[in-house]
């Protein structure tokens, strides 16, 4: 029982609504950091999505008392649009590092996973399968009807913290994987998203908890 309310814990822990932690990676000098003014870059074609989660995470970064700026704001909306070259993108780099920038916070959708489910609502069987007969008659419509079965999507997003270090190579400081699951409200995934990103920082000591 312990066990088991243990792997409930976790999973409540590491998941908002729509957003799952897969995994993440900090690195063995994230101690040696310290966010102090973050530039927020959401790559994403969707500029609503893209301004209400940069607008977001820059609320809650400011709560904790970090100072921030997003991409929405610095460029014009087209910036993305264009693909950039190794030079320009050292140049956006120097001209943050200039501005006083100390982090780079980069999110964007590394892929997407077709998923297929069953339908919860088909039937009014017992969800539990609690004995043997509900559980294979809920199930066995897999072979009789198609329409059985739901087809959802899942996005793979990566949330990565690179240090803006004068003396340093722009260093990985943290690397965060979330799956969004079957995302059809933008604030609702916006919401879920970021609050599960700002808990998992906060546990690993990359910001700061909120006072």
């Amino acid at each position: 029982m312990k066990n088991l309310l243990l792997i409930l814990l976790t999973f409540c822990l590491y998941s908002c609504g729509s957003a799952q932690l897969k995994d993440r990676w900090i690195s063995p000098e994230a101690d040696d950091y310290t966010l102090s003014k973050v530039f927020i870059i959401g790559l994403t074609d969707n500029n609503e999505a893209r301004e209400k989660f940069e607008k977001k995470l820059q609320n809650q970064l400011a709560i904790r008392g970090i100072e921030s700026s997003t991409s929405f704001n610095k460029f014009d909306t087209k910036f993305l649009e264009k693909k950039r070259t190794e030079a320009e993108i050292k140049s956006l780099e120097d001209q943050l590092l200039k501005e006083g920038y100390d982090a780079v916070v980069f999110t964007k959708v590394a892929g997407i996973k077709n998923k297929i489910k069953f339908k919860e609502d088909y039937s009014d069987l017992d969800k539990n399968h609690s004995f043997f007969k509900d559980d294979y008659l809920m199930y066995q419509d897999q072979f009789f009807n198609p329409d059985a079965y739901q087809e959802y999507q899942v996005y793979n997003a990566e949330t990565s913290i690179y240090c803006l270090c004068p003396a340093k190579k722009r260093t990985l400081i943290w690397k965060g994987y979330i799956d969004i699951i079957d995302p059809e409200n933008i604030n609702q995934t916006v919401n879920d998203y970021s609050k599960l990103l700002i808990l998992v920082l906060e546990e690993d000591r990359i910001i700061p908890l909120k006072d």
